[in-house]
């Protein structure tokens, strides 16, 4: 993972090599997940969508996996939609038969972290955004777009980027549709490290890694499922439900497992994440945005008003 490409580390082990998602597994508990199609410079399309989904629902289901890391092949990120299907959908329209909600990785479990190795921007923005933590190489361009493209805001980016720059912030990259660098993007705080493209790899592996070996997967879950169901609440039932996952984590092998590494001052040996573990029954918080269905959310426009655009 470069800004050239991914590269293996010793212990990596190829799971999914064909189609437009690769996926490669580390002996240090990293699952890497990598958009892989440079040849058009890993451009949002169908086909790459249903293959993303499908890889972050097998690691996320993988006990090998503790973390999970989102970069691009060849010298980009991902710059939004496929460039060769633009035509078609002038011409022809949307027709979104089939596709899920494109906010499917808010569900994984595990934590995952963008290594936003070159261009990022439309559907790869609002993906990058999906993650919990964001590295990008220094030079790394961004853009929201849609305004210089003649669309409205897609794909929920209209609440995601508010809520993670604040609202001026985020009506400045999204009215100006105007490209900023990546140590902009830190500074707006929509990225949290830049690092030298050559040093991508390693920053980004080594945060992930010590995750891995250090935080307890049980915690992981459920950290991540409230900070994205807490803050579409109140403080009152952030704190009630917060109560529920308490109940389940101290009554949890994890929580017996930290307690004793901490007395006994060694490292903490966590179980890989249970299976059946559903931080959504833990809490009481479902997440909606997960069963949008984007053809029906379609038919529901008035047919009197010109298009929209989603792809």
């Amino acid at each position: 993972m470069t800004s050239t490409g991914y590269t293996p580390v010793d212990g990596d082990v190829a799971q999914v090599t064909d189609g437009p998602v690769a996926l490669h597994v580390g002996a240090d508990g990293v699952g890497v997940v990598i958009l892989n199609h440079p040849e058009r410079r890993n451009g949002w399309n169908p086909e790459l969508e249903q293959r993303y989904f499908e890889v972050l629902e097998r690691v996320d289901r993988d006990p090998r996996v503790r973390v999970v890391v989102v970069t691009g092949a060849g010298t980009t990120f991902c710059p939004g939609v496929d460039s060769g299907r633009l035509e078609g959908i002038t011409n022809d329209g949307l027709d979104l038969t089939g596709r899920r909600s494109p906010v499917r990785a808010w569900a994984l479990r595990k934590p995952m972290i963008a290594a936003v190795n070159g261009a990022c921007a439309g559907m790869g923005l609002v993906q990058a955004l999906l993650c919990d933590v964001r590295f990008a190489a220094r030079g790394a361009r961004f853009t929201t777009a849609f305004a210089r493209r003649g669309l409205a805001g897609e794909f929920g980016i209209t609440w995601l980027l508010p809520r993670l720059v604040g609202a001026g912030t985020a009506a400045d990259l999204l009215l100006s549709s105007r490209v900023f660098d990546a140590d902009e993007a830190l500074t707006l705080g929509l990225v949290n490290r830049v690092v030298e493209p050559s040093e991508l790899a390693t920053a980004v592996r080594a945060y992930a890694a010590d995750i891995a070996e250090n935080c307890s997967p049980t915690s992981l879950a459920l950290l991540r499922h409230q900070l994205h169901t807490d803050q579409q609440d109140d403080l009152a039932a952030a704190v009630e439900r917060s109560y529920r996952a308490m109940a389940v984590a101290v009554t949890g092998q994890d929580f017996r497992e930290g307690l004793a590494s901490f007395l006994a001052k060694r490292k903490a040996q966590f179980p890989p994440l249970a299976d059946d573990l559903d931080p959504v029954a833990v809490t009481g918080a479902d997440l909606p945005e997960l069963d949008v269905v984007p053809q029906t959310a379609l038919k529901q426009v008035s047919t009197g008003h010109p298009g929209s655009n989603a792809h």
